[in-house]
């Protein structure tokens, strides 16, 4: 599909497979991050302010899957040359992350633009959800800037 064609596909959504949310990714976004709060790193003392039985992702972390998520499938959904995280619009952290949880993320295209020829502003509904879990993670607003070269 052209980009073109985004706008007779608004308020279709594509579902990311499950992603397990280990310590061991937990600690590697401490790490990355320098955010060793206990609440994350430390499975002992975590349990007792968590409410949890262990520690919690960080909400950043939470945010920053909707990335890696995204590149399963919405990649392929349409044809494009470039396309760039333009940003949020509104974010809500709505649920902590247990460890050992797993988390899909959801991608409704809310809105698709022509900025200028051939350069397009999405804006996708995305939530992270928690196998088991009504409540999602995260809500977000989510802005991807593409451009559509189809005479390369």
């Amino acid at each position: 599909m052209r980009l073109s064609e985004l706008p007779d596909h608004i308020g279709e959504s594509r579902v990311s497979p499950w992603l397990l949310v280990d310590q061991a990714r937990i600690d590697a976004f401490a790490d990355c991050t320098e955010d060793h709060t206990f609440i994350h790193v430390d499975p002992v003392a975590a349990p007792r302010a968590t409410g949890t039985g262990g520690t919690i992702a960080h909400g950043f972390l939470s945010m920053a899957l909707l990335g890696g998520l995204a590149t399963k499938v919405l990649t392929g959904w349409y044809e494009q040359d470039s396309g760039f995280n333009y940003g949020f619009d509104q974010i809500r952290l709505l649920a902590p992350v247990p460890v050992g949880s797993r988390v899909r993320a959801v991608y409704t295209l809310a809105e698709a633009v022509e900025r200028k020829p051939r350069q397009w502003l999405m804006r996708y509904a995305a939530r992270l959800e928690i196998e088991g879990q009504d409540r999602p993670a995260l809500v977000a607003d989510w802005l991807i800037l593409a451009n559509d070269f189809p005479d390369r």
